[in-house]
């Protein structure tokens, strides 16, 4: 008898249910990330354009629009000043992808920001 080199039929289905079972595993956590990855970028921009928006108060003593104070959002997010008397900042996920909301809203007031 000849000694053949080669892997069996089951050592081969053994690693394939192991793949199957480990990628079973990554994909939710994958996707879960992935979420969570819109929702910081949304708060990001709006923390973002805050400081943007307080520092040219700073300079000019009065709030101006998010072009005069430099701010550009990132792709996929829209951002807008609700009102300068508190300033509050409204970031959209225009993406919808967000589990926590589309809409964050960055008082000056509380200092808090807050998903709907």
């Amino acid at each position: 008898m000849t000694n053949e080199k080669g892997f069996t039929l089951i050592e081969l289905l053994v690693v394939v249910a192991i793949i199957g079972i480990l990628a079973g595993i990554a994909i939710p956590q994958f996707a879960r990330y992935r979420a969570t990855a819109y929702c910081a970028r949304t708060m990001a921009d709006a923390k973002n354009a805050f400081t943007a928006m307080e520092a040219f108060f700073a300079t000019n003593l009065a709030y101006g629009t998010l072009a005069q104070a430099q701010f550009s959002p990132s792709i996929g997010v829209s951002v807008t000043v609700g009102s300068t008397t508190p300033l509050a900042i409204i970031a959209v996920d225009v993406t919808g992808q967000c589990p926590q909301g589309t809409t964050y809203t960055l008082n000056q007031s509380s200092g808090v920001g807050v998903w709907s």
